[in-house]
C-alpha cells in the first residue's frame, strides 16, 4: 500500500511550530496547572478511589460486551416515554436526520449546547450549507465559533486562549471594547445568546451518558446553557455516540462524580440533567418533542476489535490530554481530528481511515501517564502500541521505517557487527541519520566508548 504523506506531513509541520511556540506552551501550561490543582482536591471526595475506578471500568466492560441489548432496551424505554430514536450509521445520516427534523418544524435557527459528537460530524457546517444558523451556547465553544476555530480540548474548548485572546475575539467579531475582563466577556455573551434561545426552533445537545433502564439521556454542564437549550426550543435533538451507554440510572452515583473530578476537579458538575422525552402534560417547560440520534460513525470498528475495545469505555473527561507530554507541547489543533490527545490518537484511526490517521498513534512517548490518570483505568498507552503493531501487520509502514528497523534488528542481534563499528563510525552514522530530527536544534552526539568497553574497564 502506498503511503499518503499529506496528513502526516501536516501534523509534523504543525507539531514543530507549536512545540517551539513559547507563548502557546505558557498558556497551555498555566491552564493545565490550574486543572491539576483542582483534580487533587476533587479526588478527596472518594473514600476508596481505586475501587471506584475499578467498579466503573467493570460496568463499562459489561455494557460494551452486551451493547446491542442495552441499545435496544434504551430505544424501547425512550420510545415508551414519548421520544423518538433515530439510528445513524455515519455522519451523513446523522446530519440528514437533523436537517429533516429542522425542515419538519420550519426551524431556521438552532442553538447548541457543548457537544464533541456534533463537532465530529461537522453539524454546524452542514446546517450552514442548508441556510440554517447554528449557534454555540457554551462560552468556550461560542468563543471558538466566533474565532472560526474548532474546539481545542475535549472539555475546555478554548484552553489555548488567554483572557486577552478572548477579549480580542469579542472585539474583532462583536465590536466590543478591547481588553474586556472575563466577567465583562461573560455578560456580553449572555446578552447575545439569550435572544437566541427564545427564537431558535430546535435545541441540539450531545449526551454524557445514555441510561438503558429508563431510556434517559444525561447532559452534564457548568453554565446552564444546556438547560436553556433544551427548555425554550420546541424540539430537542440529542446526538449521542453509542459508547455513552450505561445500564442503569443507579450507576450515575458513581459515573457523575468520576466525570466531574477527572474532567474539572469538581465534586459534582453544576448542572446534571436527565431527559427521558418531550414535555409531559403536567410539566411547565421543556421541548414538545425530543429525538435521540444514536450515532455509530465507526464505533463498531472499535468494539469489534478486541485490541481497542477498551477505548469504548471512555467517558470523555479529558484527563489523558492534560497528562500527556506530547499534547502539552503541541496542543489540540495539531492532531487534525475532533478527538485529540492520547484517546484521540487511539480512536481516530478506527473512526476514520486507519491508513491516513495511523501516524497519530506514533505521537506518544508510551510513558503510560494517560493510563495512570484515566478514571476508568483504560489501557490507553497499550492501545497506542497496538495501533502501531497493527500498522506493521497491515504492511502500512513506509520504506524508510521498514529499513531502519531491519538495520536496528540486524545490529542488535549480531554483537560482532556492533563491535566492528568504532566510536567514530557510530558518531558519523547517527548524526547523519538523525540530522533533520534530533540534530536540527541540538548539538550532534559523540560516541567515545561502547558499553562493552566500559564494562571491561570496570573489571566485570
Amino acid at each position: 500500500m502506498s503511503i499518503s504523506p499529506t496528513l502526516k506531513k501536516t501534523f509534523l509541520n504543525k507539531s514543530e511550530i507549536k512545540a517551539m511556540d513559547i507563548e502557546h506552551k505558557r498558556k497551555l501550561s498555566f491552564n493545565i496547572g490550574k486543572y491539576n490543582e483542582t483534580v487533587v482536591k476533587g479526588k478527596k471526595q472518594f473514600s476508596d478511589l481505586d475501587n471506584a475506578r475499578k467498579k466503573a471500568k467493570n460496568i463499562k466492560w459489561k455494557t460494551m460486551e452486551h451493547l446491542d441489548q442495552y441499545l435496544v432496551e434504551f430505544e424501547k424505554n425512550f420510545t415508551q416515554n414519548g421520544g423518538k430514536v433515530i439510528w445513524a450509521q455515519d455522519a451523513q445520516e446523522a446530519n440528514e436526520a437533523v436537517l429533516e427534523i429542522c425542515r419538519l418544524h420550519n426551524a431556521t435557527q438552532v442553538v447548541k449546547s457543548k457537544s464533541m459528537v456534533t463537532e465530529e460530524i461537522h453539524l454546524n457546517d452542514f446546517l450552514e450549507k442548508h441556510k440554517i444558523e447554528s449557534v454555540e451556547t457554551d462560552l468556550g465553544e461560542y468563543i471558538q465559533q466566533l474565532d472560526g476555530e474548532a474546539p481545542y480540548h475535549i472539555v475546555t474548548p478554548a484552553m489555548h486562549k488567554s483572557k486577552e485572546d478572548c477579549a480580542r475575539v469579542f472585539h474583532e467579531n462583536l465590536g466590543t471594547e478591547p481588553n474586556l475582563t472575563p466577567s465583562e466577556i461573560t455578560l456580553i455573551a449572555r446578552e447575545k445568546l439569550r435572544s437566541k434561545y427564545t427564537s431558535a426552533g430546535v435545541g441540539v445537545t450531545g449526551g454524557n451518558f445514555l441510561l438503558a433502564d429508563i431510556g434517559g439521556v444525561c447532559v452534564t454542564e457548568n453554565e446552564g446553557n444546556g438547560r436553556l437549550t433544551t427548555a425554550f426550543p420546541k424540539v430537542h435533538i440529542a446526538i449521542v455516540g453509542i459508547e455513552k451507554m450505561i445500564p442503569s440510572i443507579n450507576d450515575l452515583n458513581l459515573f457523575w462524580p468520576l466525570l466531574a473530578t477527572y474532567g474539572t476537579g469538581q465534586n459534582v458538575t453544576v448542572y446534571n440533567t436527565i431527559f427521558t422525552g418531550g414535555r409531559k402534560i403536567n410539566e411547565l417547560d421543556g421541548p414538545k418533542e425530543m429525538y435521540v440520534i444514536l450515532l455509530d460513525n465507526g464505533r463498531t470498528n472499535l468494539i469489534s476489535d478486541p485490541g481497542v475495545r477498551e477505548s469504548m469505555y471512555c467517558i470523555r473527561c479529558g484527563s489523558c490530554l492534560n497528562a500527556c507530554p506530547v499534547y502539552k507541547n503541541i496542543g489540540g489543533h495539531t492532531y487534525g481530528a475532533t478527538y485529540s490527545g492520547p484517546i484521540g490518537s487511539v480512536i481516530t484511526p478506527h473512526l476514520k481511515d486507519f491508513h491516513e490517521f495511523k501516524h497519530l498513534s506514533y505521537a506518544s512517548t508510551l510513558c503510560g501517564n494517560c493510563t495512570e490518570v484515566c478514571p476508568l483505568k483504560i489501557n490507553i498507552h497499550g492501545m497506542l502500541h497496538y495501533n502501531r503493531t497493527l500498522a506493521v501487520k497491515l504492511n502500512d509502514t513506509d520504506f524508510t521505517e521498514n529499513t531502519a528497523w531491519k538495520m536496528w534488528k540486524l545490529a542488535m542481534t549480531h554483537r560482532g557487527m556492533m563491535d566492528m563499528a568504532g566510536a567514530g563510525i557510530k558518531t558519523k552514522v547517527v548524526n547523519s541519520v538523525f540530522k533533520d530530527s534530533w540534530g536540527k536544534r541540538r548539538d550532534g552526539l559523540e560516541f567515545h566508548k561502547s558499553f562493552k568497553q566500559l564494562w571491561k574497564e570496570r573489571g566485570n
